[in-house]
C-alpha cells in the first residue's frame, strides 16, 4: 500500500500530465479529454480532503497546495471547454505542442539551476565556514529554503558525501516540519539553521533564536 508521500507524489505529477493532455486536447491533438487521470486525482483529493484532521503539517500543507493548483486548473479547463464547444478555440495542435514543449523545457532548466548564494555566504562556504540562515515562516521564505538547500547541497559534494537520494522537494517539507515543531516545542519565532563540516562530516543544525 502506498505511503501518503508516494500517493501526494503521484497526485502531483497527474496534475502535471493533466495539464499537458488538456493543452493537447484543446489543440487537437486528442480527440477526447483526459477522463481518466482527472478521475483519478478527483479520487485522491476527495479521500485526503476527508481525512485532512489525520496528516502532519507537512502532508497537509502539500495537500492544500496541489488542491488549490487543481482547483486552478479544473476551472480553466471548464472555461477552454465550454470555449470549445461552442467553436471558438482554433485548433493548432502544432502550435500547441511546441509550446508544450517549451515549457516543459523551462520547468526543467529552472528546477535544474541552482540559486545563487548571498555574497559572504557563498564566501563562507567556500572557505570551508558555516553558513546560516534564520527561518520563521519556510512556506512564505522559498528563497532563504533554497539557499539553504544550495549550502547543504555544496556541502555535501565538498565532503564528498553522496547526494543522489537529497530532492530539493523533500528538503523543503524537513525545514517546513523541524520549523514548526520546535516553534510549538520552544514557543519561539525564529529557527537558526547552520550548514557546516566537522571533521569531515557535513551537519545541518536547527537552533532556536532567543
Amino acid at each position: 500500500m502506498a505511503t501518503i508521500d508516494e500517493e501526494l507524489a503521484q497526485l502531483e505529477r497527474d496534475i502535471r500530465q493533466l495539464k499537458i493532455e488538456y493543452d493537447q486536447y484543446f489543440g487537437g491533438g486528442r480527440k477526447r479529454p483526459p477522463t481518466e487521470i482527472e478521475w483519478r486525482i478527483e479520487t485522491i483529493v476527495k479521500r485526503y480532503a476527508e481525512r485532512a484532521g489525520e496528516l502532519k503539517y507537512g502532508s497537509r500543507f502539500r495537500l492544500n497546495n496541489l488542491t488549490q493548483t487543481y482547483a486552478k486548473y479544473k476551472d480553466i479547463f471548464r472555461k477552454k471547454t465550454q470555449q470549445k464547444e461552442e467553436g471558438k478555440i482554433q485548433r493548432h495542435y502544432g502550435a500547441a505542442a511546441k509550446a508544450i514543449e517549451a515549457e516543459r523545457e523551462r520547468a526543467h532548466k529552472s528546477a535544474e539551476k541552482p540559486v545563487e548564494l548571498p555574497a559572504a555566504a557563498a564566501a563562507a562556504s567556500a572557505a570551508g565556514g558555516a553558513f546560516r540562515v534564520t527561518c520563521s515562516e519556510p512556506e512564505h521564505e522559498s528563497e532563504k529554503v533554497d539557499q539553504l538547500y544550495q549550502a547543504f547541497l555544496q556541502a555535501k559534494q565538498k565532503a564528498g558525501e553522496a547526494t543522489g537520494k537529497l530532492s530539493r522537494s523533500s528538503f523543503n517539507e524537513f525545514v517546513l516540519k523541524k520549523t514548526k515543531d520546535l516553534q510549538k516545542q520552544k514557543n519561539c519565532r525564529d529557527v537558526e539553521y547552520v550548514v557546516e563540516i566537522v571533521e569531515g562530516q557535513v551537519k545541518l543544525k536547527a537552533l532556536v533564536k532567543s
